[in-house]
């Protein structure tokens, strides 16, 4: 079971993001994909142990979502509107590092997101963690009411503001 999950996230230069998962957790009781040896793009990553992040710029309903996996799996889409019009959306391959030990497991991402971050951009971080004997925990920086749901206007809880890093 996961115990905490410390999200640590960073802009760099050149329009580089750069994001830490850490779960404390005994890593026997998570159900962990098998690694792949280079990043690749794959669909579906969020049925499993998964990490997130959203961006959204409030002046637009469109939004985009990145999963990241243990695995070294990725995935980035573009919504038109809550849950609507999703496509995949281009990205250059990110950057992802795994490390693990008997008590936590970490996901280190970095991603270009040259010109995507704005000052109105709001950031959403999210993990899906897929437990021993089928049990999923949904983890958010913020919540809104009722069940997990990722996508919803009120997840979005993290100003992202551009940086005048060149």
């Amino acid at each position: 079971m996961a115990d905490t999950i410390d999200v640590h996230i960073e802009q760099r230069a050149g329009g580089q993001l750069w994001l830490r998962y850490h779960v404390d957790c005994d890593l026997a009781a998570i159900e962990l994909p098998d690694p792949v040896e280079d990043p690749v793009r794959e669909d579906g990553l969020w049925q499993t142990t998964c990490f997130e992040l959203f961006l959204r710029d409030l002046e637009t309903d469109e939004y985009l979502e990145f999963n990241f996996s243990p695995s070294r799996k990725w995935a980035a889409y573009r919504f038109d509107d809550y849950r609507q019009g999703m496509r995949v959306w281009p990205l250059e391959t990110p950057e992802l590092w795994l490390d693990m030990s008997d008590t936590h497991v970490a996901l280190e991402v970095t991603l270009s997101l040259t010109g995507i971050v704005t000052e109105n951009t709001r950031a959403g971080l999210s993990a899906v963690i897929h437990e021993q004997g089928d049990v999923k925990s949904y983890w958010a920086l913020r919540h809104p009411p009722g069940q997990p749901d990722f996508h919803h206007r009120d997840c979005f809880a993290l100003n992202l503001a551009p940086t005048d890093v060149p």
